[in-house]
């Protein structure tokens, strides 16, 4: 393997910060001087040559392992893996992607299609509005904003439509995080969460959990290292359900009280979630927003989201955005105004959370019956306990069933080896239920597959 000298490198960079390292190294891969497989220089040696701190160099060198150009192998030092790449988001693109290989796919935490709504009346009634097809840039259509705040969990000093969760999730880290901040975050957390942090470089400080939320012990000793955000979900945790209570809330809210950190909500079920969502935004509003998601309650395809929350960080996420689509489809929007406002649209989510209810506490009685300990308070997923979590999905995986791997869902490695489970289209009636939950006992046991 060619080593890449510190003498050689530092006389073909000419910018010597962070940002002009990594380009030139970056362009040096591009033009071919430097070959994939080459051993770089090690951090202090090109540290001396150019004159600059240790602290420069490795944060070029995390800017190049977010772009794929470097990865680091440990003692075997910093080795170029090619010319810069779109950095992917790994957790995610492994969830749900299996091209009918298996007959049962539940590591997706997806809505039924049966309980979603019927979207052509909504959306023809958004037609109507005098704004269609302008050209003015506007957080919140005034139908929206009228109709989300009589659902908002505190008063909302702004709104904003997103195109979905994520984009919300996105735009919140994009504007509060610099690569090299600590974030904390709640474990276990979404997986899509956990890839935006690498996305932007961030360092995550990793919180534990128990049946409340986020436990204070473990929060106050994170704040300790000056965090730029706090990044968690108040209710329907999406890996294993719990809910934020209305103490854990104060206990949180007078921890992160003191400091500037900023306060990231991410409310992935929103009106399907059973339990009220006790935010942070009630007690410090200046601080927090509040992401809502309108893709399991009203349709992926609806692509609809809302922050609420600062008027400040939501100002900063409208500025990010002016550089892209600027503004959601004020048809979409409308369609939304129109489902929040439509009573029978109420009686439908009603209906739905309780459909969604009974087959959560189904699969969690059937595996109690098979003495398999497994949760989820409530929402789409059921996260649980195994004896080693890649012999349980093999054994599914030989019965065509593919699950979730609980390790997806933490920065780290997790403390007790588990899977998440989607249940949100499982029949509790049928034949195939009972499958499942026998194979799941056998799965979480280390059983084999035959």
């Amino acid at each position: 393997m060619p080593t890449v000298t510190a003498a050689w490198l530092a006389a073909h960079i000419s910018n010597a910060s962070a940002r002009g390292i990594a380009a030139a190294v970056a362009d040096l891969v591009r033009q071919g001087d430097i070959e994939p497989g080459a051993k770089l220089a090690p951090v202090r040696a090109l540290a001396t040559e150019l004159d600059v701190s240790p602290t420069t160099v490795a944060e070029a060198w995390a800017i190049l392992r977010r772009h794929q150009v470097l990865r680091t192998q440990g003692r075997n030092g910093t080795v170029v893996t090619g010319p810069p790449s779109v950095p992917h988001p790994v957790r995610y693109e492994r969830i749900g992607h299996f091209a009918g290989q298996l007959r049962t796919d539940l590591s997706l935490a997806a809505p039924d299609p049966a309980l979603l709504p019927e979207l052509g009346a909504a959306l023809d009634s958004a037609l109507g509005d005098s704004r269609f097809n302008a050209y003015q840039r506007e957080l919140v259509t005034p139908a929206l904003d009228r109709a989300a705040r009589a659902h908002w969990p505190f008063e909302p000093q702004a709104l904003m439509a997103v195109g979905g969760g994520y984009e919300g999730i996105l735009l919140a880290c994009q504007t509060q995080v610099i690569a090299g901040d600590r974030v904390v975050v709640e474990e276990p957390t979404a997986a899509r969460l956990l890839d935006v942090l690498d996305l932007l470089g961030a360092e995550v400080l990793p919180v534990g959990c128990d049946a409340a939320g986020p436990r204070p012990d473990e929060l106050a000793e994170a704040m300790r290292r000056k965090p730029a955000a706090f990044l968690y979900q108040p209710r329907s945790l999406s890996v294993c359900g719990h809910v934020v209570t209305a103490a854990r809330r104060a206990e949180l809210a007078e921890i992160l009280e003191p400091g500037g950190t900023a306060i990231i909500e991410d409310d992935g079920l929103g009106p399907l979630a059973a339990a009220p969502p006790h935010s942070l935004g009630a007690l410090l509003p200046e601080r927090t927003v509040l992401i809502r998601s309108y893709s399991k309650s009203h349709g992926p395809d609806l692509r609809m989201g809302l922050v609420g929350g600062s008027s400040e960080l939501i100002d900063k996420m409208r500025v990010l955005r002016s550089f892209g689509t600027g503004w959601t489809s004020r048809i979409l929007q409308g369609a939304l105004a129109a489902l929040l406002e439509d009573p029978a649209d109420a009686r439908r989510l009603s209906h739905a959370r309780e459909r969604y209810t009974e087959r959560s506490a189904a699969l969690l009685r059937a595996l109690a019956e098979r003495n398999v300990p497994a949760q989820g308070a409530e929402g789409f997923v059921v996260w649980v306990r195994v004896h080693e979590e890649t012999d349980a999905l093999v054994t599914l995986a030989a019965h065509g069933i593919a699950a979730s791997p609980g390790s997806r869902y933490y920065s780290g490695s997790p403390q007790q080896p588990g899977i998440r489970i989607g249940c949100g289209r499982l029949d509790p009636e049928s034949a195939e239920f009972t499958e499942l939950a026998d194979l799941l006992a056998l799965a979480a046991r280390g059983g084999t597959s035959g």
